[in-house]
């Protein structure tokens, strides 16, 4: 009896083939059923177990297309036909026997899913050169902003540096600031040499040389005003009092420089009577308790004696008091008591004013 298919099993030569015994008459899906057929043949299909292994899709692995799939295969007596195939089974013409396998599958993964030690070491290095870069990218970015600033003051520096010893910024002019007794003109003519020289490069040593020459002087600075400027600063001595040496006067300062001589009384400053002049320990204590006195109390002081450190003795220009200072110590402090009691009390009727304790000051 022959299926519904058209498929005879008798038809089919059965001579090359495998033969089991059949147990029941097979019912096919049209529920016709077979006669049982005692040597009725079986094709068996041998599928490649490499082709069946889940594909992944990645480097090195060859596409392939998704959906179903037809493969041809030489039947094998030793493998049973896979239940997700149809098999197609058809007489053949001579021993050799052939089967065609369709298989349905789903988008599968690449060959390649299981790696190889080799593929998964090369796997690894590539992700660990990945981190390190992320790394080393992260750690660029943080220093990032100080290589800037380095940068940027480095090229400051280097163009200041230029800027300052080019000749754009070369001395043009001389300003000399302070003189008062000191004749400015002169000052200038002097350093004249120094024009043309950069700012930078002045002879700070020709400068000193030329300055040192000039007595009222005691200190000076030296200042830059780009872009072409020098300008030297001079704090002139400040005098103290005047030395009387027979008929000459001479003005000096709490060092003992002098500052002017004349054969007239030298106004607006007291008469020190020192004895030993201007080296001796009188004449420094005398200096010293001059300049410490407030300018309103200095210019009501006629004369300052002193023989020894610790015996000062001041006369005023409208009263005939004295005023006792004792030694040069605590002259700030004395100078304000004596201020206050002057004030306190009229000096054309004191004789005397003894700060020589300024803890107990003593009006007689």
């Amino acid at each position: 009896m022959k299926r519904p298919d058209g498929f005879d099993p008798a038809a089919s030569p059965r001579s090359e083939r495998q033969t089991r015994p059949a147990v029941s008459a097979p019912v096919d899906r049209d529920g016709v059923t077979a006669e049982p057929v005692a040597d009725q043949e079986t094709d068996v299909i041998e599928l490649d177990a490499a082709r069946l292994r889940p594909k992944r899709s990645g480097a090195g692995a060859s596409a392939r297309p998704s959906g179903p799939r037809s493969t041809s295969r030489s039947a094998s007596p030793s493998a049973t036909p896979s239940p997700s195939s149809k098999v197609d089974a058809k007489p053949a013409a001579t021993s050799s026997t052939s089967a065609t396998v369709t298989l349905e599958r789903p988008d599968e993964p690449a060959d390649d899913a299981f790696l190889t030690p080799r593929e998964a070491a090369k796997l690894r290095r590539r992700h660990e050169r990945q981190e390190i870069r992320r790394f080393t990218a992260r750690k660029r970015g943080r220093h990032r902003p100080w290589v800037i600033a380095a940068a940027i003051l480095g090229v400051l520096i280097v163009v200041s540096v230029a800027g300052a010893y080019s000749p754009l910024l070369a001395v043009r002019s001389i300003e000399v600031v302070g003189a008062s007794r000191v004749n400015q003109a002169e000052i200038t003519e002097a350093l004249s040499d120094q024009l043309g020289r950069p700012l930078a490069l002045v002879d700070a040593g020709a400068v000193k040389a030329v300055l040192v020459g000039y007595p009222l002087i005691a200190s000076y600075s030296l200042e830059s005003q780009p872009p072409s400027t020098l300008v030297v600063r001079i704090v002139e001595r400040e005098p103290v009092g005047v030395l009387q040496s027979g008929s000459v006067y001479t003005l000096v300062d709490a060092a003992g420089v002098t500052i002017e001589r004349s054969d007239q009384p030298i106004a607006g400053y007291p008469t020190l009577m020192v004895t030993g002049g201007p080296t001796s320990k009188g004449f420094v204590a005398a200096a010293a308790v001059i300049r410490a006195l407030p300018t309103d109390l200095r210019a009501r002081v006629a004369s300052v004696s002193a023989s020894t450190a610790d015996d000062v003795t001041l006369t005023l220009v409208d009263s005939p008091a004295e005023v006792v200072w004792g030694s040069a110590e605590d002259s700030v402090l004395k100078a304000r008591i004596l201020a206050t009691t002057m004030a306190a009390t009229d000096p054309s009727q004191v004789n005397q004013y003894d700060v020589s304790s300024p803890s107990a000051a003593i009006v007689r």
